[in-house]
């Protein structure tokens, strides 16, 4: 299994930035969930544990958040197409 402490130590989101790769616990109307989502992925874009992460989401098949600069159903998505492709 992924030893978590390794990679996650140097990601993005370990900072005052966690905030924006998880829905809120209040209702999040479309243009708020899109610019949070935004503020993530470009925050993913610069961390170089990016692919550790995305990696890491896919096994353990994380259900939430922005990973790797994927959000849930994007994730989903990929799972699909992979699972496809070695069948």
């Amino acid at each position: 299994m992924y030893d978590e402490l390794m990679w996650r130590a140097g990601a993005e989101c370990q900072t005052d930035n966690a905030v924006y790769f998880y829905a809120p616990s209040h209702f999040e109307r479309k243009p708020e969930k899109d610019l949070r989502e935004g503020i993530a992925r470009s925050l993913c874009r610069k961390c170089k544990v990016k692919e550790q992460c995305l990696n890491y989401s896919i096994a353990v098949e994380e259900s939430h958040g922005i990973w790797g600069g994927l959000n849930e159903l994007e994730r989903k998505r990929l799972l699909r197409s992979m699972r496809a492709q070695s069948a």
